[in-house]
């Protein structure tokens, strides 16, 4: 009955669009001497992937084609979502086109989908931005045609009723715009696109999940990712560069509801459009990126390090799961940077963000105490380490040791009660005391008694097992 409900309102939104439709004179229409040349096919590109700069000096028809598809695909490692796709990934393909070109558009609306669709570009000028003439049904295909009038990088999105749902589940990507004369050569070119999803189940809950309306509503969502997942920037799929190179990022704001505050930690924006349009900043640390809106940002890499994609509306990151990694590799410069490289404070040595649980929240089987001590040690790594150190030896006056721990040795789930809900005031551990504060770490109940295992059995402690019915009964 819900798809019903959306059909129908999905029909009154398009008549809507039709009876108000009106043909709009502009001083904007392409001059004269912008004859049209020839016609090419777009080539069209998943994130973080970017077509190639158009090179070419006058304008063409450009045939976009692109198929909305409904697939269910990982939000994170467990956790499945019904995405609503342009073209089977969020964000959607990234089109580029050049100004003043003529863009026939194609849109398909795949036969297995349940429900109707269309698209409203943002880098269009007449009704709906296209909407009004691509309302697609399962299986049909619709078209229209615009000039690409001004420059710049922006959205497009779903706007069939009700748009904030087609939005919210993953309808939305990116349209460059290239100004007639080009754009300065770079040496690596990015798609990153931000949004925020609203699920029946918390973050982090394993298997399919719903959306929710109410959550939607409130603007309270689960998940605050780039380009469509957890982790989808992270470990083997990070961003690559090298030293002395030059890197821009088409950065996106699909919403639809959050702004974005997007920072690069470890550099500096030489250049910044914000808003994707003409507007040039200089030496910018974080941008803003409305929802529905986008910026354009260009840095050289200066030293080797791994730079991370942070929404800095900071709890988004490490618990929502906005954070992506651009490993810069290349030759050490003392003279700007003699740090430590190690990037383990964000990311756990088995390769996954503190955001992404290594296992399911209710994995298929129980964890062997190998598997255990593995996942342990990865969770460790990314969540443990900065305070209670490599050797788990803590810092002096600071934090208390884990090696040889006398705090636990009779009662190991005194670890589990201080992992689940954390720890103020003072201890003493080993003859010395400490006083400080132990957050309530947000980990999965599985992901604590791996963590706690691993503690158990390393640092010169004396072992023992923990499993996550121990973990639910402390949260008890």
């Amino acid at each position: 009955m819900k798809n019903i409900k959306y059909t129908l309102n999905a029909v009154l939104y398009a008549l809507l669009f039709g009876l108000f439709a009106v043909s709009c004179n502009s001083d904007k229409n392409t001059p004269a001497s912008d004859e049209i040349k020839g016609e090419e096919t777009a080539v069209l590109t998943h994130a973080p992937n970017v077509p190639p700069p158009i090179t070419r000096k006058f304008s063409t028809k450009m045939i976009v084609n692109l198929e909305v598809i409904e697939k269910e695909m990982e939000m994170m490692d467990g956790v499945t979502y019904n995405f609503w796709t342009f073209g089977g990934a969020v964000p959607g393909m990234f089109i580029r086109v050049r100004e003043g070109d003529l863009v026939e558009f194609h849109l398909k609306n795949n036969p297995n989908n349940k429900l109707p669709h269309n698209i409203d570009l943002h880098a269009v000028s007449g009704q709906g931005g296209g909407a009004a003439a691509t309302f697609t049904a399962p299986g049909h295909e619709t078209k229209f045609s615009f000039t690409a009038l001004n420059p710049g990088l922006y959205i497009y999105h779903c706007a069939t009723a009700p748009v904030g749902m087609h939005i919210a589940n993953g309808m939305y990507g990116l349209i460059l715009v290239e100004p007639k004369e080009g754009m300065k050569p770079v040496d690596k070119e990015y798609y990153v696109c931000q949004g925020d999803f609203y699920t029946s189940g918390k973050y982090g809950e394993s298997g399919l999940q719903q959306f929710d309306m109410d959550k939607a509503l409130k603007e309270q969502p689960d998940y605050v990712v780039f380009n469509g997942k957890v982790g989808s920037l992270i470990g083997a799929n990070s961003l690559k560069a090298k030293v002395g190179e030059t890197v821009r990022l088409f950065v996106g704001n699909g919403g639809p509801n959050l702004v974005s505050s997007f920072h690069v930690i470890g550099d500096i924006f030489d250049n910044v459009y914000p808003e994707g349009g003409s507007t040039l900043n200089h030496n910018v640390q974080t941008t803003l990126v409305p929802a529905g809106g986008s910026a354009i940002t260009e840095f050289k890499c200066d030293v080797p390090a791994t730079l991370i994609l942070v929404d800095h509306s900071i709890f988004r990151t490490f618990n929502k799961g906005s954070l992506g990694m651009l490993k810069v590799e290349g030759e050490l410069n003392k003279k700007i940077y003699s740090g430590q490289q190690d990037d383990r404070i964000y990311q756990s040595e088995g390769g996954a963000s503190q955001t992404m649980p290594i296992t399911p929240t209710e994995p298929t089987k129980p964890l062997s105490k190998e598997e255990k001590m593995t996942q342990g040690k990865a969770v460790y790594a990314s969540t443990c380490q900065a305070c209670h150190q490599a050797d788990g030896k803590g810092i002096p006056n600071a934090f208390p040791p884990l090696a040889g721990s006398d705090y636990f040795a009779s009662d190991p789930t005194k670890v589990i009660r201080v992992v689940t809900h954390g720890l103020q005031g003072e201890v003493t551990v080993n003859g010395k005391k400490f006083n400080g504060i132990m957050p309530k770490q947000s980990l999965s109940d599985n992901q604590i008694s791996s963590v706690v295992t691993y503690v158990l059995n390393s640092f010169g402690n004396k072992g023992g097992e923990v499993n996550p019915s121990d973990v639910e009964k402390a949260r008890k």
